[in-house]
């Protein structure tokens, strides 16, 4: 059946638990659109989704939450709110859902629906050769097909005969040049020869609450060092810069910390060097060309949980996407303000350490470049049509 005879009845659900699950699912609705002109979008989505027209039932913070045991704390809401979404999809008769990341909710929810009869999609492999790799069975029960966004998963799904489509990562068409650097520090109005650094120190709420006094007191120390030195910290949004400002203000060393309403691609292309909490951002660390310390703090117990059950010795994307250690990874304990500060500067100082990362990265960046939404809308497109066939 063509594209043309499904314009007028297509309703998909889509859930997005993050500001990156935001973009992607705004890509992706943005290409499915120049073939599906009349489809609507109903399901959780930030401001980009909405933008793109999704009808959004809840807030997306609701499923903001990161660390096994802060996850707990959260489990009868969210499984209430798995519930409702379950029934509400039933009730307005969507015809496919696309779950984006947010594995621990969405997998949950697709199984379900799966189960219902409906075809279900999960956007974005979760980490499946890092940990938790018995998921994969899981996985495979609740969805019909997998979008990666890294050539490396595909075969841990050829193997299990789950249907994979390798998208790419969006970020990697728009990955820094030999001239970002000139420009974002034009943008930002800083010098070419004064140190900028930048400091990411998450997008949650509860990252936010470990890791403000450990970016700020690093920062003071770096300052000692380098007194005419700048950081940058983008805000992913209002509630964030707020909650940001508020914990700073009880961290006793002064520091001057500039805050920028996104931005942290222009900030991580100017950089000199970032402090970037593990996660996308480390990602868009490498895009950026930036060298960068990864960090993470998190509770005792799921840092705990997740070393046990972690099968590659690197946390950080561009490590994992190298195999190798291309930067370095100080994680709970070895995460200090003194620590970060010491990796800091060291790799400030060292001009050819920086330019081999920057190499790196670069190389990274082209193997993951790619259309992504409209890989993304493909891949819909086909399991689209099997609804169609088989009705």
């Amino acid at each position: 059946m063509s594209e043309h005879s499904l314009t007028n009845t297509i309703k998909i659900g889509i859930v997005a638990g993050e500001v990156s699950g935001d973009m992607l699912g705004a890509l992706l609705i943005t290409a499915l659109r120049k073939h599906l002109p009349n489809a609507e979008f109903v399901g959780i989505a930030g401001v980009k989704m909405q933008a793109q027209g999704v009808k959004s039932w809840f807030p997306m913070e609701r499923l903001a939450i990161r660390g096994l045991v802060e996850v707990l704390r959260h489990i009868p809401e969210l499984v209430r709110l798995r519930h409702i979404l379950y029934q509400r999809m039933l009730d307005e008769k969507v015809t496919l859902f696309v779950g984006i990341d947010s594995p621990d909710f969405n997998l949950g929810l697709e199984r379900k629906l799966k189960k219902a009869g409906l075809r279900t999609i999960h956007f974005v492999s979760p980490s499946v050769w890092a940990w938790r790799r018995s998921r994969i069975t899981k996985i495979g029960r609740a969805v019909h097909r997998v979008l990666a966004l890294f050539p490396f998963e595909i075969p841990f799904y050829q193997e299990q005969r789950i249907s994979v489509s390798y998208v790419g990562h969006p970020a990697a068409q728009r990955a820094a040049d030999e001239h970002s650097r000139n420009h974002a520090r034009k943008l930002l109005g800083c010098a070419e020869d004064i140190p900028v650094f930048a400091l990411l120190p998450g997008s949650r709420m509860s990252e936010l609450a470990q890791h403000t006094t450990l970016i700020v007191r690093a920062a003071y120390r770096i300052q000692q060092e380098l007194p005419d030195v700048r950081f940058f910290a983008p805000m992913v949004s209002p509630l964030i810069r707020e909650r940001f400002e508020t914990l700073r203000r009880d961290v006793a060393e002064s520091v001057d910390i500039t805050l920028l309403d996104g931005r942290a691609e222009d900030i991580l292309r100017a950089a000199d060097v970032g402090l970037v909490a593990s996660g996308t951002a480390t990602l868009e660390a490498a895009l950026a060309r930036c060298p960068h310390i990864i960090y993470y703090r998190a509770s005792a117990l799921s840092i705990w949980i997740v070393r046990r059950m972690i099968q590659v010795p690197w946390v950080g994307l561009p490590n994992i996407l190298a195999q190798r250690f291309v930067v370095p990874e100080l994680i709970q304990e070895a995460a200090t303000p003194q620590t970060l500060a010491d990796e800091a500067l060291a790799m400030y100082r060292d001009m050819a350490r920086r330019k081999a990362i920057a190499t790196t990265f670069a190389e990274l960046a082209q193997a993951l470049r790619a259309d992504t939404g409209e890989r993304a809308a493909q891949a819909v497109l086909e399991e689209l049509r099997h609804v169609s066939e088989n009705k």
